[in-house]
């Protein structure tokens, strides 16, 4: 490989959040301990608090400097980034609350004292307005993000739907931002099973410092297994819609968390819809991209749909009935 390719590659292991033993930085780089003992100098002498420990469980960790390593950031910058972040992860801009956290967790990771208390003092001073999504503590997810990257089991406290509190020990797998509320997937150690969790009911998160190898995941992607497990559960609401278009169109114009999509005996395509928010469900249906019929609905969610029907009316009127701008989608609910 390549000495500059190999020094990056090198920084991206130990950007990983956790401790590498010589041993296994020499095997993943295939280089003798001699040459990965320069290309660790070589890093510290470009910036990179590079941390050495010896003995049987001796090895390499990236560690907080007293400066920021090389990014070409100032302090504001990087406590601008830092602020932004963790707006971006409660979802301020919907697409990225994913990508921010993990960006946020390695920025944490070497971000130095001094800046960290800014950042801090900043989201203390900060208040979130939140819509149809539950707020989580962006420390809440730095945490459980960083032992998800680092291997780490993770202790916490986990509020359940009746309200009770049960103390829990998994290996965390993956975060994952589903529509605005955060889920994350885990094998639950006491439990000897996976288990996918809501990030806003989880207080209290540490880690234990016990690293474990990663486990594979019965599905294809920690995104796949969160929408496989809330569809087996019971929703208190759902929705029975028939749709118009081919099944191959409305998949690629239906999220996959909205519900099951199949198609009917007469070949039109049918969509089975629940949530545990009745206004969300009521918004979602709404806002479906595709021309619809409800042929199953409770009351209250027939009531909703009407409600929200009716302040779009009203808003049109006052508008003298003339809306400028692009059209949205044809959308039939009744």
């Amino acid at each position: 490989m390549d000495p500059t390719a190999r020094i990056l590659r090198l920084l991206s292991l130990l950007q990983t959040y956790r401790h590498w033993s010589g041993d296994e930085l020499s095997n993943r780089l295939e280089v003798s301990p001699r040459t990965l003992r320069r290309d660790v100098e070589r890093l510290r002498e470009l910036g990179y608090p590079v941390e050495t420990s010896r003995g049987t469980y001796g090895g390499y960790q990236l560690a907080a400097g007293t400066q920021i390593p090389p990014l070409l950031l100032d302090d504001e910058e990087a406590v601008a980034i830092a602020v932004g972040l963790r707006t971006a992860a409660n979802g301020a801009v919907s697409g990225i609350e994913e990508t921010s956290v993990r960006a946020l967790a390695k920025l944490q990771q070497v971000l130095p004292t001094r800046l960290r208390r800014r950042v801090e003092a900043l989201a203390v001073a900060t208040e979130t307005v939140s819509g149809y999504s539950e707020v989580v503590d962006p420390d809440v997810l730095l945490t459980i993000a960083q032992a998800c990257r680092g291997s780490e089991q993770l202790r916490f406290h986990y509020t359940a739907n009746d309200g009770s509190e049960t103390s829990r020990l998994v290996e965390p797998h993956r975060l994952v931002s589903r529509y605005r509320r955060w889920y994350f997937v885990a094998w639950d150690v006491d439990r000897g099973g996976w288990r996918t969790f809501r990030a806003d009911r989880v207080t209290r998160p540490f880690a234990n410092g016990v690293r474990v190898p990663p486990r594979e995941l019965p599905a294809e992607d920690a995104a796949s297994f969160v929408n496989a497990a809330l569809r087996s559960r019971p929703q208190p609401f759902t929705a029975v819609l028939r749709l118009r278009g081919t099944v191959e169109e409305l998949r690629e114009r239906v999220p996959r968390w909205m519900g099951e999509l199949t198609v009917d005996a007469d070949g039109s395509c049918v969509l089975e819809a629940g949530a545990d928010n009745l206004e969300w469900l009521a918004l979602s249906l709404v806002r479906l991209d595709a021309e619809a019929e409800l042929v199953e609905g409770s009351d209250e969610l027939v009531a909703e749909l009407t409600r929200l029907r009716t302040g779009a009316e009203q808003l049109v009127r006052r508008c003298g009935g003339t809306v400028r701008g692009r059209p949205g989608p044809a959308t039939m609910i009744g």
